[in-house]
Parts: C-alpha cells; structure tokens; sequence
C-alpha cells in the first residue's frame, strides 16, 4: 500500500504518524526544519547530517519520554488518515505473525530478527545449536574490517545492513584502535560494567516505552542474540593482535565465564562494525534487518548518550614482558 505523505509539509503540533525503524508510530511535530532558510530556534547540529539537505521535523513519539525526541526525514513522517493507520496496524500484524509463526514452528516464514534464527531459545539443545551455527560463521569471516567491508560491498550490496554509528562512537573507535596498536596499549580488564550488565540496562531503558508482549519479545531475542554474537565472534574477528594473549590470560584466569562476562562497551562497538558482513551472509530479507537495524541504532545512541559511564578514561600500559610474547603470537 503506498503511503498517504504530507503534499504540503507539517506545521509544528501537527498530529502525524512517523516511522521508528519498520513500524509507525502516533507522533506530533515539535519543530520543522528547511534547507537553504533561517530556521529560527534550531540548532542544526543536532539535526543528523542525512536529514539537513531536505525537509525535516522533530518528532515526539506518543507515550514516550522527550529523549526518544529525533529528526526525521519528510518521507517517513505521515499524514494522520485512515488510509495510513491501515498501513500502520498491518505493519504491526506482519511483524506479530513473523514472531507468532516462529514460535509455533511455522514454515515460509523467514526470521524477524537474525536473534530469532541465532540466539537464545528456551531449548538448551537450539541453545548449542545457534552457538555451533554461530561460531562456524564466525570462523568462515574470519578476516579484517576492511577485508569484509571490501568483500560486502562487491558481493552484497543489494542488502541494506548498513548500521549508523554516531560520530562520538566513532572517535571512541579510532581512540581505541590507536591506543592498542600504536600505543601498545590495552584495556583493563574485566570490566565493570560488563556487556551483559550494559544489554541489561539497555533494556530497562527501552522497557520505559511500555512495549506490548511481541516487541518485548523481539527486544529480548535481539538482544540475546547480540550477545551470543558477541560471545563467538570475539576471539575471531573482534580482537586487534596485541591483544589475544590478554584474551588467553583473562578467559583462563576467569574459568565459567564468557567473553560478554569479561569484557565491556570497548569491545562490544567492534561487533557493530564487523556485524553488517556477518549478517550478508544470512538469509534474511530487508525487513528483517531494518528491525535489527532499528535497534542496534538505538542501543548505540545509548550508549553515545552514556559514553562517560560505559567506556574507560584511559587505557593501562602494558609490560615489556607481555609486549614481548604478544609480539610472537
């Protein structure tokens, strides 16, 4: 069904609905933004960079707190008709009968999520199985960032997995890669608070939007399957080189814990930039990853949003006894 957009734009209070990763949303317009004017009483920085060269309005989601405030883009805010609420409850039943074919088994249906597929189910044995499919995955893109962004572009480019990292996240990252490998630095280990307590509080956070049964659901398994991700890709493909003997030391001195357990927001971002090649290589359709897509941004706006609590102040440097057996590994 096509959707029933503004001819004319919004004017700010404007009842509308908006779009929040695949689903639609009963919102109101708080402020409009024009390219090319003044714009009186905005400030263009915190308008993301893709949505300044267009048309583009502060949305306030009904029934949320005002810092899930965000721009958007004209196209994915609707007008309030009946034909678009049409649009919006059948999205809705489309993504609650995915989730309700996956529980009773259901065939030609194809994952909501790559968690749904990969993660934790209440079956130990789909437990080790999902773990043994994940670490055969991880072993086969056992390869650099590069190398896997290279390969992606080439081979799957028809996939939109692209995932938005905020910029202060990204500076964290070359902070990060330049403290290991230049500096021979590391990151103290184990870290407090750990990636499993991190996804915790994420969830209590996103939990404050009063989710229907499905999406806490779809919440849970996502985030269960980003740890279980994490969990078995970290010694293959997340970790830079200095730092694998510190990875044989902290998991043998740390017996019946996994990585998630260990380690912390340092390592957890990495999977965010390696996960775009992992997922090219499932067969999911493009709905599926815009629900993953949707709340991988969302958890790494928290964590941009919580970067003094979450992330170190300083790395700790290593010996010359540990630079010299990392260096012949």
């Amino acid at each position: 069904m096509a959707a029933n957009g503004p001819s004319e734009g919004f004017s700010v209070n404007a009842r509308c609905l908006a779009f929040h990763g695949p689903l639609l949303y009963e919102s109101k317009i708080l402020k409009t933004y024009f390219p090319n004017e003044k714009n009186a009483g905005i400030d263009v920085e915190q308008i993301p960079e893709e949505n300044r060269t267009a048309v583009a309005y502060l949305i306030h989601y009904k029934g949320w707190k005002s810092s899930w405030d965000e721009w958007l883009p004209q196209e994915r805010v609707l007008r309030w008709t009946e034909e678009n609420l049409r649009m919006q409850r059948e999205l809705k039943n489309e993504a609650l009968q995915q989730l309700r074919n996956k529980k009773t088994g259901g065939s030609g249906q194809r994952e909501l999520t790559p968690a749904v597929s990969n993660a934790m189910t209440s079956s130990s044995q789909k437990r080790k199985e999902s773990a043994k499919e994940l670490a055969e995955l991880a072993k086969a893109t056992k390869k650099t960032r590069r190398e896997a962004d290279e390969k992606d572009d080439e081979y799957f480019s028809h996939l939109d997995v692209n995932i938005m990292v905020p910029d202060t996240l990204k500076a964290q990252l070359a902070d990060d890669w330049e403290n290991i490998t230049k500096n021979s630095q590391l990151v103290k280990l184990p870290r407090s608070p750990n990636i499993q307590e991190i996804l915790l509080e994420f969830r209590t956070f996103y939990m404050k939007r009063r989710l229907g049964n499905a999406e806490t659901e779809i919440l849970d398994e996502i985030l269960a399957g980003i740890q279980l991700y994490f969990d078995k890709s970290l010694g293959s493909i997340l970790l830079y080189r200095f730092e694998r003997q510190q990875y044989l030391e902290v998991t043998r001195g740390n017996p019946g814990k996994v990585p998630s357990e260990i380690y912390g927001a340092e390592h957890l971002v990495r999977l965010f930039v390696s996960l775009p090649g992992l997922l090219s290589h499932t067969h999911m359709d493009q709905q599926s990853i815009n629900v993953l897509k949707a709340h991988i941004e969302e958890l790494l706006r928290f964590l941009a949003k919580n970067q003094k609590t979450y992330f170190v102040e300083s790395y700790i440097n290593s010996t010359p006894a540990y630079e010299a057996i990392s260096r012949g590994l």
